[in-house]
Protein backbone atom coordinates (compact mmCIF):
# COMPACT_ATOMS: atom_id res chain seq x y z
CA UNK A 1 0.00 0.00 0.00
CA UNK A 2 1.38 3.60 -1.20
CA UNK A 3 2.44 5.71 2.05
CA UNK A 4 0.08 8.24 2.91
CA UNK A 5 1.24 12.21 1.78
CA UNK A 6 -0.83 14.44 2.69
CA UNK A 7 -1.72 14.47 6.68
CA UNK A 8 -4.74 16.37 8.07
CA UNK A 9 -3.55 17.45 11.45
CA UNK A 10 -6.20 18.21 13.86
CA UNK A 11 -4.75 20.70 16.07
CA UNK A 12 -6.48 22.08 18.77
CA UNK A 13 -4.45 24.31 21.19
CA UNK A 14 -6.01 26.69 24.13
CA UNK A 15 -6.55 29.45 22.45
CA UNK A 16 -7.23 28.49 18.64
CA UNK A 17 -8.31 25.38 17.14
CA UNK A 18 -6.12 24.51 13.74
CA UNK A 19 -6.26 22.49 10.71
CA UNK A 20 -3.16 22.26 9.03
CA UNK A 21 -2.44 20.06 6.32
CA UNK A 22 0.90 18.65 5.76
CA UNK A 23 2.97 17.09 2.89
CA UNK A 24 5.30 14.04 4.37
CA UNK A 25 6.81 14.51 0.92
CA UNK A 26 8.30 17.93 1.59
CA UNK A 27 7.23 17.64 5.37
CA UNK A 28 5.64 21.20 4.99
CA UNK A 29 2.45 22.69 5.86
CA UNK A 30 0.25 23.66 2.74
CA UNK A 31 -2.74 24.60 4.01
CA UNK A 32 -3.82 26.13 7.26
CA UNK A 33 -6.74 27.12 8.55
CA UNK A 34 -8.22 28.62 12.19
CA UNK A 35 -11.04 29.31 14.40
CA UNK A 36 -10.80 30.36 18.02
CA UNK A 37 -11.16 28.25 20.84
CA UNK A 38 -14.06 29.89 23.01
CA UNK A 39 -14.85 28.11 26.01
CA UNK A 40 -18.60 28.32 26.77
CA UNK A 41 -19.74 29.61 30.35
CA UNK A 42 -21.94 26.55 30.94
CA UNK A 43 -24.15 24.78 32.21
CA UNK A 44 -23.29 23.11 33.78
CA UNK A 45 -19.44 24.23 33.73
CA UNK A 46 -17.61 26.12 31.62
CA UNK A 47 -16.98 24.16 28.59
CA UNK A 48 -15.09 23.44 25.15
CA UNK A 49 -17.15 24.53 22.28
CA UNK A 50 -16.86 21.16 20.68
CA UNK A 51 -19.78 21.23 18.35
CA UNK A 52 -18.21 24.28 16.41
CA UNK A 53 -15.09 23.04 16.41
CA UNK A 54 -16.71 19.78 14.85
CA UNK A 55 -18.38 21.75 12.16
CA UNK A 56 -15.11 23.61 11.40
CA UNK A 57 -13.11 20.80 10.99
CA UNK A 58 -15.84 18.60 8.79
CA UNK A 59 -15.89 21.98 6.45
CA UNK A 60 -12.11 22.32 6.39
CA UNK A 61 -11.31 18.42 5.55
CA UNK A 62 -13.72 18.37 2.57
CA UNK A 63 -12.09 21.57 1.45
CA UNK A 64 -8.47 20.19 1.80
CA UNK A 65 -9.82 17.12 0.23
CA UNK A 66 -11.04 18.67 -2.95
CA UNK A 67 -8.27 20.97 -3.33
CA UNK A 68 -5.33 18.60 -1.95
CA UNK A 69 -6.14 15.42 -1.59
CA UNK A 70 -6.09 14.03 2.32
CA UNK A 71 -4.16 10.68 2.53
CA UNK A 72 -4.64 10.52 6.80
CA UNK A 73 -5.27 12.21 9.67
CA UNK A 74 -3.87 12.87 12.77
CA UNK A 75 -4.21 14.61 16.26
CA UNK A 76 -3.16 16.89 18.46
CA UNK A 77 -4.65 19.24 21.36
CA UNK A 78 -3.52 20.64 24.29
CA UNK A 79 -3.26 18.63 27.68
CA UNK A 80 -5.43 18.47 30.86
CA UNK A 81 -8.68 18.15 29.17
CA UNK A 82 -10.52 14.76 29.18
CA UNK A 83 -13.70 13.70 27.65
CA UNK A 84 -16.79 11.54 29.12
CA UNK A 85 -18.34 9.49 26.56
CA UNK A 86 -21.58 7.32 27.55
CA UNK A 87 -22.79 4.18 26.77
CA UNK A 88 -24.27 5.86 23.10
CA UNK A 89 -20.90 7.02 22.32
CA UNK A 90 -21.86 11.01 23.01
CA UNK A 91 -20.45 12.81 25.44
CA UNK A 92 -22.12 12.19 28.53
CA UNK A 93 -21.28 15.90 29.98
CA UNK A 94 -19.46 18.91 28.29
CA UNK A 95 -15.77 18.81 28.39
CA UNK A 96 -14.48 21.15 31.46
CA UNK A 97 -12.68 24.05 30.75
CA UNK A 98 -9.34 22.92 32.72
CA UNK A 99 -8.86 26.63 34.03
CA UNK A 100 -12.15 26.32 35.44
CA UNK A 101 -11.72 27.08 39.60
CA UNK A 102 -14.67 24.42 40.22
CA UNK A 103 -12.00 22.07 41.26
CA UNK A 104 -10.39 23.80 44.22
CA UNK A 105 -14.03 23.00 45.83
CA UNK A 106 -12.72 19.55 46.44
CA UNK A 107 -8.91 19.57 46.51
CA UNK A 108 -8.71 18.44 50.30
CA UNK A 109 -10.49 15.31 49.72
CA UNK A 110 -8.61 15.04 46.32
CA UNK A 111 -5.47 15.68 47.85
CA UNK A 112 -6.12 12.56 50.55
CA UNK A 113 -6.24 9.95 47.82
CA UNK A 114 -4.28 11.42 45.42
CA UNK A 115 -0.55 9.71 44.70
CA UNK A 116 2.93 11.08 45.28
CA UNK A 117 4.60 12.71 42.91
CA UNK A 118 7.51 10.16 43.68
CA UNK A 119 4.54 8.00 41.93
CA UNK A 120 3.28 9.74 39.00
CA UNK A 121 5.84 12.74 38.06
CA UNK A 122 2.64 14.78 37.79
CA UNK A 123 2.74 17.90 40.40
CA UNK A 124 -0.28 19.22 42.20
CA UNK A 125 -1.91 21.71 39.66
CA UNK A 126 -4.21 24.54 40.02
CA UNK A 127 -8.00 24.51 39.16
CA UNK A 128 -8.23 21.32 36.83
CA UNK A 129 -4.33 20.73 35.29
CA UNK A 130 -4.59 17.43 37.06
CA UNK A 131 -7.05 15.19 35.00
CA UNK A 132 -7.39 13.32 38.50
CA UNK A 133 -8.51 16.61 40.10
CA UNK A 134 -11.50 17.40 37.61
CA UNK A 135 -12.79 14.05 37.40
CA UNK A 136 -12.92 13.64 41.21
CA UNK A 137 -14.74 17.08 41.17
CA UNK A 138 -17.27 16.47 38.58
CA UNK A 139 -18.46 12.97 39.79
CA UNK A 140 -19.27 15.08 43.04
CA UNK A 141 -20.84 18.11 41.12
CA UNK A 142 -22.64 15.83 39.14
CA UNK A 143 -23.70 12.47 41.44
CA UNK A 144 -25.10 10.71 38.44
CA UNK A 145 -21.89 11.16 36.03
CA UNK A 146 -20.10 8.64 36.67
CA UNK A 147 -22.96 5.67 36.59
CA UNK A 148 -23.51 7.21 32.82
CA UNK A 149 -19.85 7.23 31.61
CA UNK A 150 -18.12 4.25 30.01
CA UNK A 151 -15.48 5.30 28.85
CA UNK A 152 -12.73 7.82 29.67
CA UNK A 153 -10.56 9.23 26.88
CA UNK A 154 -7.97 12.08 26.21
CA UNK A 155 -8.83 14.88 24.32
CA UNK A 156 -6.97 13.98 21.11
CA UNK A 157 -8.40 10.69 20.96
CA UNK A 158 -11.91 12.20 21.51
CA UNK A 159 -11.86 13.34 18.14
CA UNK A 160 -9.97 10.25 17.06
CA UNK A 161 -13.39 8.72 18.40
CA UNK A 162 -15.72 10.95 16.66
CA UNK A 163 -13.81 10.22 13.64
CA UNK A 164 -13.74 6.60 14.17
CA UNK A 165 -15.58 5.13 16.48
CA UNK A 166 -13.11 3.65 18.42
CA UNK A 167 -12.01 4.33 21.84
CA UNK A 168 -8.29 4.89 23.27
CA UNK A 169 -6.13 6.85 25.08
CA UNK A 170 -2.27 7.96 24.37
CA UNK A 171 0.82 7.50 26.23
CA UNK A 172 1.79 11.23 25.90
CA UNK A 173 -1.99 12.28 26.88
CA UNK A 174 -2.20 10.01 30.17
CA UNK A 175 1.19 10.66 31.40
CA UNK A 176 0.89 14.41 30.94
CA UNK A 177 0.48 15.65 34.62
CA UNK A 178 -3.10 13.29 35.11
CA UNK A 179 -2.27 11.70 38.18
CA UNK A 180 -3.48 8.81 36.70
CA UNK A 181 0.24 7.13 35.45
CA UNK A 182 3.27 6.02 36.27
CA UNK A 183 5.51 7.11 33.64
CA UNK A 184 9.14 5.09 34.91
CA UNK A 185 6.76 1.91 35.10
CA UNK A 186 4.37 2.64 32.03
CA UNK A 187 0.99 1.12 34.04
CA UNK A 188 -2.09 3.77 35.76
CA UNK A 189 -1.61 4.95 39.08
CA UNK A 190 -2.94 3.83 42.45
CA UNK A 191 -5.81 6.93 41.72
CA UNK A 192 -7.58 5.49 38.96
CA UNK A 193 -8.34 2.03 41.34
CA UNK A 194 -9.09 4.22 44.12
CA UNK A 195 -11.97 6.24 41.68
CA UNK A 196 -13.16 3.19 40.84
CA UNK A 197 -12.50 4.19 36.92
CA UNK A 198 -10.08 1.61 35.95
CA UNK A 199 -12.68 -0.26 33.74
CA UNK A 200 -13.78 2.89 32.16
CA UNK A 201 -10.05 4.33 30.87
CA UNK A 202 -9.64 3.61 27.15
CA UNK A 203 -7.01 1.38 26.45
CA UNK A 204 -3.71 3.31 26.37
CA UNK A 205 -2.01 2.60 23.44
CA UNK A 206 1.12 4.79 21.49
CA UNK A 207 0.44 7.23 19.65
CA UNK A 208 2.07 6.21 15.94
CA UNK A 209 -0.39 3.36 16.34
CA UNK A 210 -3.35 3.49 13.79
CA UNK A 211 -7.05 4.39 15.71
CA UNK A 212 -8.94 2.98 12.55
CA UNK A 213 -10.61 4.53 9.29
CA UNK A 214 -12.42 6.80 9.57
CA UNK A 215 -16.68 6.13 10.00
CA UNK A 216 -18.79 6.06 7.10
CA UNK A 217 -21.20 9.13 8.09
CA UNK A 218 -17.35 11.05 8.06
CA UNK A 219 -15.98 10.22 4.67
CA UNK A 220 -19.94 10.98 3.36
CA UNK A 221 -19.67 14.20 4.84
CA UNK A 222 -16.04 15.40 3.89
CA UNK A 223 -15.42 12.87 0.32
CA UNK A 224 -12.73 11.37 1.97
CA UNK A 225 -11.76 7.31 1.32
CA UNK A 226 -13.74 5.06 3.33
CA UNK A 227 -10.25 3.44 4.28
CA UNK A 228 -8.59 7.07 5.11
CA UNK A 229 -6.93 5.78 8.57
CA UNK A 230 -6.37 8.07 11.66
CA UNK A 231 -3.53 7.78 14.43
CA UNK A 232 -4.39 7.46 17.84
CA UNK A 233 -3.05 11.23 18.47
CA UNK A 234 -0.60 12.83 20.57
CA UNK A 235 -0.53 15.64 23.35
CA UNK A 236 0.97 18.74 21.50
CA UNK A 237 3.97 19.96 23.33
CA UNK A 238 5.17 16.16 22.62
CA UNK A 239 4.05 16.30 19.18
CA UNK A 240 6.99 19.70 19.27
CA UNK A 241 9.12 17.15 20.56
CA UNK A 242 8.62 14.19 18.40
CA UNK A 243 10.41 15.19 15.34
CA UNK A 244 13.51 15.88 17.83
CA UNK A 245 13.36 12.71 19.06
CA UNK A 246 13.54 11.22 15.61
CA UNK A 247 16.68 13.40 14.48
CA UNK A 248 18.95 14.95 17.12
CA UNK A 249 21.56 13.52 19.28
CA UNK A 250 20.90 13.71 23.20
CA UNK A 251 21.53 15.85 25.07
CA UNK A 252 19.24 18.76 24.01
CA UNK A 253 16.16 20.32 24.75
CA UNK A 254 12.97 21.52 23.07
CA UNK A 255 11.04 24.29 24.24
CA UNK A 256 7.32 24.28 22.91
CA UNK A 257 5.45 27.21 23.16
CA UNK A 258 2.15 28.68 22.54
CA UNK A 259 -0.64 29.57 25.44
CA UNK A 260 2.10 27.68 27.78
CA UNK A 261 5.70 27.32 27.56
CA UNK A 262 7.12 23.70 28.18
CA UNK A 263 10.70 22.92 28.72
CA UNK A 264 11.57 19.36 28.02
CA UNK A 265 15.30 17.88 28.64
CA UNK A 266 16.13 14.79 26.05
CA UNK A 267 18.95 12.94 27.85
CA UNK A 268 20.41 15.89 30.51
CA UNK A 269 21.78 16.04 33.69
CA UNK A 270 19.98 14.02 36.87
CA UNK A 271 17.97 16.65 38.24
CA UNK A 272 15.97 15.94 41.29
CA UNK A 273 12.12 17.61 40.16
CA UNK A 274 10.65 20.34 42.23
CA UNK A 275 7.02 19.24 41.97
CA UNK A 276 6.36 23.41 44.29
CA UNK A 277 8.12 24.85 40.68
CA UNK A 278 5.69 23.37 37.98
CA UNK A 279 8.51 20.34 37.17
CA UNK A 280 6.74 17.21 36.29
CA UNK A 281 7.65 14.26 34.00
CA UNK A 282 5.87 14.17 30.42
CA UNK A 283 6.14 10.92 28.54
CA UNK A 284 7.49 10.88 25.00
CA UNK A 285 5.90 9.60 21.87
CA UNK A 286 8.28 6.47 22.35
CA UNK A 287 6.64 5.93 26.05
CA UNK A 288 10.32 7.33 27.48
CA UNK A 289 10.20 10.17 30.62
CA UNK A 290 10.62 13.55 30.03
CA UNK A 291 11.90 15.75 32.78
CA UNK A 292 10.00 18.92 31.89
CA UNK A 293 8.71 22.43 33.27
CA UNK A 294 6.71 24.58 32.05
CA UNK A 295 4.92 28.29 32.31
CA UNK A 296 1.83 30.14 30.81
CA UNK A 297 4.46 32.11 28.21
CA UNK A 298 1.56 32.75 26.16
CA UNK A 299 -0.90 34.16 28.13
CA UNK A 300 1.52 36.33 30.21
CA UNK A 301 2.55 38.03 26.76
CA UNK A 302 -0.68 38.69 26.23
CA UNK A 303 -1.47 40.37 28.92
CA UNK A 304 1.71 42.58 29.51
CA UNK A 305 1.27 43.21 25.84
CA UNK A 306 -2.48 44.09 25.69
CA UNK A 307 -2.80 43.39 22.04
CA UNK A 308 -0.67 46.20 21.39
CA UNK A 309 2.98 44.47 20.30
CA UNK A 310 5.66 46.83 18.45
CA UNK A 311 9.08 45.83 17.31
CA UNK A 312 12.16 46.06 18.98
CA UNK A 313 15.07 48.79 17.99
CA UNK A 314 18.46 48.21 18.59
CA UNK A 315 18.47 51.07 20.79
CA UNK A 316 15.35 49.69 22.77
CA UNK A 317 17.76 46.75 23.46
CA UNK A 318 20.52 49.07 25.03
CA UNK A 319 18.30 50.83 26.85
CA UNK A 320 16.84 47.77 28.62
CA UNK A 321 19.94 45.98 29.07
CA UNK A 322 21.96 49.30 29.97
CA UNK A 323 18.85 50.54 32.10
CA UNK A 324 18.14 47.46 33.83
CA UNK A 325 14.38 47.54 32.82
CA UNK A 326 13.13 43.74 33.72
CA UNK A 327 9.66 42.11 34.51
CA UNK A 328 10.33 39.95 37.30
CA UNK A 329 8.12 36.92 37.93
CA UNK A 330 5.10 36.26 37.68
CA UNK A 331 2.15 37.30 35.65
CA UNK A 332 0.62 34.09 36.14
CA UNK A 333 1.17 33.23 39.20
CA UNK A 334 -0.75 30.15 39.41
CA UNK A 335 1.83 28.38 37.19
CA UNK A 336 5.53 28.21 36.85
CA UNK A 337 8.58 28.16 38.62
CA UNK A 338 7.57 30.64 40.74
CA UNK A 339 4.09 30.38 42.10
CA UNK A 340 2.54 32.52 44.54
CA UNK A 341 4.44 35.83 42.97
CA UNK A 342 3.04 38.87 42.37
CA UNK A 343 5.23 40.63 38.97
CA UNK A 344 7.22 43.44 39.66
CA UNK A 345 8.80 45.85 37.22
CA UNK A 346 12.45 46.86 37.83
CA UNK A 347 12.65 50.29 36.44
CA UNK A 348 10.61 52.62 34.51
CA UNK A 349 7.32 50.54 33.32
CA UNK A 350 7.57 50.82 29.41
CA UNK A 351 4.41 52.33 27.55
CA UNK A 352 2.44 50.17 26.31
CA UNK A 353 2.93 49.45 22.15
CA UNK A 354 6.33 50.36 22.93
CA UNK A 355 9.88 48.30 21.19
CA UNK A 356 11.11 48.77 25.04
CA UNK A 357 7.84 46.92 26.24
CA UNK A 358 8.78 44.08 23.71
CA UNK A 359 12.31 43.52 24.90
CA UNK A 360 11.39 43.95 28.39
CA UNK A 361 8.95 41.34 27.65
CA UNK A 362 10.91 39.34 25.61
CA UNK A 363 13.46 39.06 27.98
CA UNK A 364 11.15 38.13 31.05
CA UNK A 365 10.17 35.11 29.40
CA UNK A 366 13.28 33.92 27.85
CA UNK A 367 14.62 34.04 31.46
CA UNK A 368 11.57 32.48 32.70
CA UNK A 369 12.08 29.93 29.82
CA UNK A 370 16.30 29.37 31.60
CA UNK A 371 14.87 28.95 34.55
CA UNK A 372 12.19 25.89 33.37
CA UNK A 373 15.27 24.57 31.52
CA UNK A 374 17.91 24.81 34.75
CA UNK A 375 15.20 22.71 36.78
CA UNK A 376 15.10 20.35 34.50
CA UNK A 377 19.17 19.40 33.82
CA UNK A 378 18.78 20.51 30.67
CA UNK A 379 22.23 20.49 28.36
CA UNK A 380 23.11 20.55 25.16
CA UNK A 381 21.31 22.75 22.06
CA UNK A 382 18.27 24.12 22.84
CA UNK A 383 15.39 23.72 20.34
CA UNK A 384 12.63 26.68 20.01
CA UNK A 385 9.08 25.68 18.80
CA UNK A 386 6.32 27.57 18.18
CA UNK A 387 5.53 31.59 18.41
CA UNK A 388 9.00 32.30 20.20
CA UNK A 389 10.93 30.96 17.73
CA UNK A 390 10.48 34.02 15.59
CA UNK A 391 11.25 36.26 18.43
CA UNK A 392 14.24 37.37 17.89
CA UNK A 393 14.58 39.52 21.26
CA UNK A 394 14.08 35.81 23.14
CA UNK A 395 15.98 33.59 21.61
CA UNK A 396 19.06 36.21 21.74
CA UNK A 397 18.58 36.47 25.67
CA UNK A 398 17.77 32.17 26.07
CA UNK A 399 20.99 32.16 24.56
CA UNK A 400 22.94 34.75 26.89
CA UNK A 401 21.27 33.44 30.03
CA UNK A 402 21.84 29.34 29.12
CA UNK A 403 25.48 30.17 27.68
CA UNK A 404 24.60 27.64 25.41
CA UNK A 405 23.87 27.33 21.50
CA UNK A 406 19.91 28.14 20.63
CA UNK A 407 18.28 26.94 17.53
CA UNK A 408 15.16 28.30 15.78
CA UNK A 409 12.65 25.96 14.72
CA UNK A 410 11.78 26.08 10.82
CA UNK A 411 8.57 24.78 10.89
CA UNK A 412 5.70 27.59 11.61
CA UNK A 413 3.96 24.83 13.43
CA UNK A 414 5.70 22.37 15.02
CA UNK A 415 2.75 20.87 16.21
CA UNK A 416 1.16 19.93 13.09
CA UNK A 417 4.55 18.42 12.00
CA UNK A 418 5.30 16.45 14.70
CA UNK A 419 1.50 15.05 14.91
CA UNK A 420 2.14 14.37 11.15
CA UNK A 421 4.87 12.45 10.93
CA UNK A 422 3.09 9.85 13.27
CA UNK A 423 2.36 8.25 10.05
CA UNK A 424 6.37 7.79 9.64
CA UNK A 425 9.94 9.08 9.14
CA UNK A 426 10.73 11.93 7.10
CA UNK A 427 14.37 12.67 5.60
CA UNK A 428 13.32 15.92 4.85
CA UNK A 429 12.55 17.00 8.63
CA UNK A 430 14.20 20.64 8.48
CA UNK A 431 17.43 21.30 10.94
CA UNK A 432 16.66 23.79 12.98
CA UNK A 433 18.73 27.10 12.62
CA UNK A 434 21.16 28.37 14.70
CA UNK A 435 20.59 31.59 16.55
CA UNK A 436 22.98 34.19 15.69
CA UNK A 437 24.71 35.56 18.68
CA UNK A 438 23.76 39.24 19.64
CA UNK A 439 27.03 41.83 19.81
CA UNK A 440 25.46 43.15 23.20
CA UNK A 441 25.78 39.48 24.61
CA UNK A 442 28.05 40.29 27.96
CA UNK A 443 25.83 42.73 28.63
CA UNK A 444 22.78 40.49 28.29
CA UNK A 445 24.39 37.65 30.26
CA UNK A 446 24.64 40.15 33.47
CA UNK A 447 21.40 41.50 33.04
CA UNK A 448 20.28 37.63 33.31
CA UNK A 449 22.42 37.12 36.13
CA UNK A 450 20.85 40.26 37.74
CA UNK A 451 17.34 39.14 36.99
CA UNK A 452 17.75 35.50 38.40
CA UNK A 453 19.10 37.17 41.57
CA UNK A 454 16.10 39.54 41.89
CA UNK A 455 13.65 36.55 41.09
CA UNK A 456 15.40 34.20 43.52
CA UNK A 457 15.61 36.58 46.22
CA UNK A 458 11.66 37.16 46.10
CA UNK A 459 11.32 33.23 46.56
Amino acid sequence: MKPPRHIAVIDIGKTNAKLALVDLETLSEIDVVTRPNTVLSGPPWPHFDVEEHWAFLLEALGRFHRHHGVDAISVTTHGASVALLGADGRLAAPILDYEHDGPEQTAAEYDAIRPPFAETGSPRLAGGLNMGAQLFWQFREDPGLLGRTTRIMPYPQYWGHRLTGIAASDVTSIGCHTDLWMPNEAKFSSLVSKMGITAKIAPVRKSTDTLGPILPEIAAATGLPRTTPVAVGIHDSNASLFPHILTQKKPFSVISTGTWVIAMAVGGAHATLDPARDTLVNVNALGHAVPSARFMGGREYEVIQQCKSAEASHADIITAVENGIMLLPAVEGSTGPFQGRIMQWIGNEPAVGSGLREVAVSYYLALMTDTCLRLTGATGPTIVEGPFARNYPYLAMLAAASNRSVLQSQSATGTSIGAALLFGRSNRIPSPLPVEQSPNTPLMAAYAAHWRKLANRQR
